[in-house]
């Protein structure tokens, strides 16, 4: 057998470069394009952390001021948050903005205004939308824009559907049920104490609820979470396939005045 000549020995030497290159190519696209899906990926969790922080700061911010007023010299509580606020790097701005809803005033300086909407939305489920606002015309058209165009639905009363009462979450914490219940009775327009989530919930009769939440989160070492006037329905409606008024109260959830929406939709 003869040996391989000088050019042939060229041209296979040629073709095994050119076969093996787009391999090597190939490689260092894969791990530059996996190491910059996971910088993405870590970010956008990051954010999402963050983004939460300072929903959570804002929450507390603005309770702790509406609950004891917004000089933290006299209201301990605030006191508290707002180190804890500064501590994590929340935004000066956001943290004044959040006092100053407490005590339902703009971030301009314009007073807060309470605006409540009525409506119906498909197939027939009663709502009331509630929300502070500094500029009660501009948010009442922008909720319209939402329940008639986007989700077909009407204005309509809806109110005499629904009772209104006063509704306090306490921060998780070591106390029974039965426990809370006992205090519960002892306190004059308590009207239901119940467990959810590891939180014990009171509602009250609307005049008395500050006064039944500082009451218990005194009796029983607590710190209040949640206080609200909330909407309950007196009958509920049962809805087959619950989607789409799904999506319309989450974009009503979203506007930046809405406080609640509560409907009259049977729960799953």
């Amino acid at each position: 057998m003869k040996a391989p000549t000088a050019n042939l020995l060229r041209i296979l030497r040629r073709n095994c470069q050119h076969q093996l290159r787009p391999l090597s190519t190939s490689c260092a696209r894969a791990s530059g394009h996996n190491k910059w899906s996971t910088i993405k990926h870590d970010k956008a969790k990051n954010d999402a952390l963050k983004n939460k922080k300072r929903s959570v700061f804002a929450h507390e911010l603005e309770l702790a001021s509406k609950l004891g007023g917004a000089n933290p010299d006299d209201n301990p509580h605030l006191a508290r948050v707002l180190a804890a606020a500064k501590k994590a790097g929340f935004p000066k701005a956001s943290i004044e903005a959040a006092i100053m809803r407490g005590q339902g005033i703009a971030p301009g300086g314009s007073q807060l205004e309470s605006l409540r909407v009525e409506a119906l939305l498909p197939p027939g489920v009663a709502v009331i939308v509630e929300s502070l606002t500094d500029n009660k015309a501009r948010t009442l058209q922008e909720l319209r824009l939402v329940i008639t165009k986007t989700h077909n639905g009407q204005l309509s009363p809806t109110k005499y559907l629904f009772d209104m009462v006063g509704r306090v979450a306490f921060k998780p914490a070591e106390v029974d049920l039965d426990t809370a219940l006992e205090a519960g009775l002892e306190v004059d327009g308590c009207l239901d104490v119940e467990s959810q989530d590891g939180r014990i919930v009171v509602t009250t009769e609307p005049p008395a609820t500050k006064v039944v939440a500082d009451t218990l989160a005194r009796s029983l070492e607590l710190e209040v979470d949640e206080l609200d006037m909330v909407w309950v329905p007196k009958d509920e409606v049962p809805v087959a396939d619950a989607t789409a008024l799904q999506a319309a109260i989450a974009e009503l959830n979203n506007h930046s005045a809405v406080q609640g929406v509560y409907t009259n939709a049977a729960g799953p």
